[in-house]
């Protein structure tokens, strides 16, 4: 299922592209997006603690933020990062389908929203199904405490927007 809709918000469409999402906007949402990937990538290592694969994937999309690598760069190593989840329980998967979202940021902003849903699906998918709404929620409730303060309404209007894509994760 894709995250991205199929009307792009242009608020999260960089200036060069057409849009209005400054460089530095786009750099604190690529931020965040790899603070979620990394609070759920212990899901992943724990699972395959010789894989550095989503970890590597989340330094590259800070060192995307940096200047230190080129986006084409940090675009092809969501795919590596995604690569790392496949076969794996589904905690795991997200996680480094998470990292893979976060790296992502650097082709595509839209993307950090990605990096959080599937966050937020490793936290749910980490417990007993009995407890996943109660994880799910902790972990919606973690990260949006952790919003950058600049974006916080937008990020906020947008997972409104996209919850219906995102598997329903941003209820809440």
């Amino acid at each position: 299922m894709p995250i991205l809709p199929k009307e792009r918000d242009p608020r999260l469409i960089t200036v060069r592209r057409g849009g209005s999402l400054t460089d530095e906007d786009h750099h604190l949402l690529a931020e965040w997006a790899a603070v979620c990937a990394e609070h759920v990538l212990p899901f992943f290592e724990t699972a395959c603690p010789e894989d550095a694969r989503p970890r590597d994937a989340i330094a590259v999309g800070r060192a995307w933020i940096q200047g230190e690598v080129p986006m084409r760069d940090a675009h092809r190593t969501a795919f590596v990062a995604n690569a790392a989840g496949r076969g794996l329980p589904d905690p795991a998967r997200f996680a480094a389908l998470a990292a893979g979202q976060a790296v992502a940021v650097a082709h595509v902003a839209a993307h950090y929203l990605g990096a959080a849903a599937y966050a937020i699906r490793a936290a749910a998918a980490s417990v007993a199904v009995g407890d996943a709404e109660k994880a799910r929620l902790k972990e919606l409730g973690w990260q949006r405490k952790r919003i950058p303060a600049a974006l916080r309404e937008l990020v906020l209007e947008d997972q409104r927007a996209r919850n219906d894509i995102c598997w329903g994760v941003f209820t809440g």
